[in-house]
C-alpha cells in the first residue's frame, strides 16, 4: 500500500489531537508532524515534504491564506485542505486563488474526511457541499472583484469566451454545442487554458474567472 504523509497545521490544540487519533486508525496515513504555530508548520513543509497538508485558516498572527501563499513561493509541493469553521463565501475563494487543493469544514464526517485526503492527494480539488453552492454564487456574482483589463489577461478572446463557460459549469460537450465547435476543438482551448493559467482543475479555471470578472 502505497502511504500518504501528512502535517497538520492548526492552533486548536484538542481539534489537531482528535485529527491526530482519527488518521491514526488508518494505516495508509503517516503523520510526519503537527503544529500549531503557523510559520513552524511552513518550515516543517519545507524539511518533511509530506503528500498533503492539513491547514487552519484563521491563526493567530498570520492567516491560513497568507501561509498557502509562503508555501506557494517556497515551491512546496504537498497539496492544501483547508480545514476551518468558515463558511464566509469570500475565505473559500480567497484560499482557493492562494492555491488551497481544497476546503472543508471542521464539522466534516470521518469517512468525507479520508475521501478528501485521498483526492487531494491525486490532485484533484475538493470543496465540501455545504460550500458548494457558494462557490457557484461566487462564479455567477463576482462583484468583489474587479475586472482587470484585456492587455493582463494572457488568454485569447475564444479562450477567455471558452473560460467563462467553464465558470458558469458547462462541460466540454456543451460548450462545444453553444458555440459551433467540434468536441475536439474545445478539449485543446481547455488544455491551453489550463497551460497559461497554471490551473489543473476546472474548479479552479472558475476560481480565476471570479477573479478577474468573468460573466
Amino acid at each position: 500500500m502505497n502511504k500518504l504523509s501528512l502535517l497538520i497545521i492548526d492552533d486548536h490544540t484538542l481539534f489537531r489531537s482528535g485529527i491526530i487519533a482519527l488518521l491514526r486508525r488508518y494505516e495508509e496515513f503517516v503523520l510526519l508532524g503537527e503544529t500549531g504555530d503557523p510559520m513552524a508548520g511552513v518550515k516543517l513543509a519545507k524539511s518533511l515534504d509530506p503528500d498533503v497538508i492539513l491547514l487552519d485558516l484563521h491563526m493567530p498572527g498570520i492567516s491560513g491564506v497568507e501561509v498557502l501563499k509562503i508555501l506557494a513561493a517556497e515551491k512546496i509541493r504537498a497539496q492544501v485542505l483547508m480545514l476551518t469553521v468558515s463558511e464566509d463565501g469570500e475565505d473559500l475563494i480567497d484560499a482557493l486563488c492562494a492555491g488551497a487543493r481544497g476546503y472543508l469544514l471542521k464539522n466534516i464526517d470521518t469517512e468525507a474526511l479520508v475521501a478528501a485526503i485521498r483526492q487531494a492527494a491525486h490532485g484533484e480539488t475538493v470543496v465540501c457541499p455545504e460550500m458548494s453552492s457558494k462557490l457557484v454564487e461566487g462564479v455567477r456574482n463576482p462583484g468583489r472583484k474587479v475586472a482587470k483589463g484585456e492587455d493582463e489577461n494572457p488568454l485569447s478572446p475564444r479562450e477567455r469566451e471558452i473560460l467563462s463557460h467553464i465558470a458558469r459549469g458547462d462541460s466540454n460537450k456543451e460548450i462545444a454545442q453553444l458555440l459551433n465547435l467540434a468536441d475536439s476543438t474545445v478539449k485543446i482551448h481547455v488544455q491551453n487554458i489550463f497551460k497559461k493559467l497554471n490551473i489543473t482543475s476546472r474548479v479552479q479555471a472558475a476560481v480565476y474567472a471570479i477573479d478577474h470578472g468573468f460573466r
